[in-house]
């Protein structure tokens, strides 16, 4: 992998990481379309640990948050009264809803990683996130329709956590966006698109340490991961930047606007890279 390569391929992943057009959907079409030859078992690690570029740029976004709920759960803990506090409870369901990913990566991990070699299946899945988005909106409507109020992130109960965890579960599939099948399940259970995107935010925090973690032990294992450094952190700084813009961008626009455009940007990539792989062969 060219230093060049690893600064587009951080510019995808930071762009599409916290955008609901599914980033490890972008990673695997990008170099596909432009026909690079990347070893599979080191585009897999990069793609992982690049991720934690992202992860740089939402722990630094959202940390007034996370300080906020660490501090919750910590001194419920030492209370001897966990759930003490709305913000204790949320910080608990932020754990709770990253165990649905977590057991499924760990279950499913040889199949995912397969995933990524399969072009035209990422396309295909890339549509199904077309699918997530719009039905989200469609459920946003319909509780906007009946004057029912939206719900907050202090308002979610175990249910709920669990609903949207099985959602991110769901995304490890490259063409599954995790954030938009995260923010397409918190409009679901009667978040705005905001709030919904900012649990969802949360939510990338867990799960994308333990991937990364993971995939660390597996590129200790790699004869050929000295080499690898030098793209990795090229591409981790550069995700870093793009993610930090990106999250900073999603939560003004959500503020304003629907996830339609997105919804039709994933149908018509995933429906571009179905055919090309069809005349391809």
């Amino acid at each position: 992998m060219t230093w060049y390569q690893a600064v587009i391929l951080g510019v995808v992943q930071g762009a599409s990481e916290f955008l609901p057009i599914s980033s490890s959907a972008h990673l695997v079409l990008v170099p596909w379309l432009l026909g690079w030859e990347i070893e599979p078992r080191l585009f897999f690690s990069f793609s992982v640990l690049v991720h934690w570029g992202t992860l740089a740029a939402v722990i630094f976004s959202l940390r007034e948050d996370l300080l906020r709920l660490g501090r919750a759960a910590i001194r419920g803990l030492a209370r001897g009264r966990p759930f003490e506090s709305r913000e204790a409870s949320l910080a608990w369901l932020v754990l709770l809803a990253t165990l649905p990913g977590a057991l499924a990566g760990i279950l499913f991990g040889d199949v995912v990683e397969q995933a990524f070699g399969r072009p035209a299946l990422v396309a295909a899945l890339l549509i199904g996130t077309a699918a997530l988005l719009a039905l989200g909106e469609q459920l946003r409507a319909n509780r906007a329709a009946k004057a029912a109020g939206f719900r907050a992130q202090a308002d979610l109960e175990t249910p709920d956590a669990l609903l949207i965890g099985l959602a991110q579960a769901m995304a490890l599939l490259p063409g599954i966006s995790r954030s938009g099948a995260t923010i397409a399940g918190g409009l679901s259970r009667g978040l705005d698109r905001v709030d919904a995107a900012r649990f969802s935010f949360l939510l990338a925090v867990p799960i994308m340490l333990g991937a990364g973690i993971v995939s660390l032990a597996d590129l200790a294992d790699d004869p050929g991961a000295a080499a690898a450094l030098a793209p990795i952190a090229i591409g981790f700084l550069t995700a870093a930047v793009v993610g930090f813009a990106a999250i900073r961008w999603l939560l003004r626009y959500l503020s304003h606007a629907s996830l339609r455009a997105f919804s039709i940007y994933c149908a018509l990539i995933g429906a571009a890279g179905l055919l090309l792989s069809l005349v391809r062969g």
